[in-house]
């Protein structure tokens, strides 16, 4: 009784592995992309409060939760980046050892999106609820004309 010899596994062609080299590259510049954009969600509130000191309106917006948006956008990039990088070393060793690739229902790109979403979400809602308004003149606020002279506003009553 002699045990019938297993066939040898499919090789995986070079297509095989220019497609997964091709999703680390996609998963790379989703991650780049999450962390340019977070830095430029992190610094737009201290861009903003410059605006409106260059404007001579009071500052009372804190650049708090654009700096925490941002930085949890910069996180979330560094995580894809990692979390592809060890993704794409996996698949490649179960494509030399002639394994099938297996994909779950609950993949990176779903947890991606999900979290997207969800920051998005509270990031509409900050915007659309968390701001009072356009800032208003101080009535100290001196205004400075195009000729160089300097005016002080009338205040009320005088």
């Amino acid at each position: 009784m002699t045990n019938p010899a297993k066939p040898n596994p499919p090789a995986a062609s070079n297509a095989d592995y220019f497609a997964a080299e091709r999703t680390l590259l996609d998963w790379v510049r989703t991650g780049l992309a999450m962390m340019g954009f977070g830095f430029v969600v992190a610094r737009f509130g201290l861009f903003l409060r410059e605006l409106a000191v260059v404007r001579g309106h009071a500052v009372e917006q804190s650049t708090t939760w654009s700096l925490w948006f941002g930085t949890l956008l910069v996180v979330l990039g560094v995580i894809v980046n990692i979390w592809s990088a060890v993704g794409h070393m996996q698949a490649i060793g179960r494509l030399n050892r002639g394994e099938r690739l297996q994909f779950r229902a609950v993949s990176p790109s779903v947890i991606t999106a999900v979290l997207l979403g969800l920051l998005g979400l509270a990031m509409a809602i900050y915007l659309a609820f968390g701001l009072n308004g356009s800032p208003t003149p101080t009535a100290a606020t001196t205004i400075a004309p195009a000729d160089g002279t300097s005016k002080t506003p009338a205040t009320p009553g005088r």
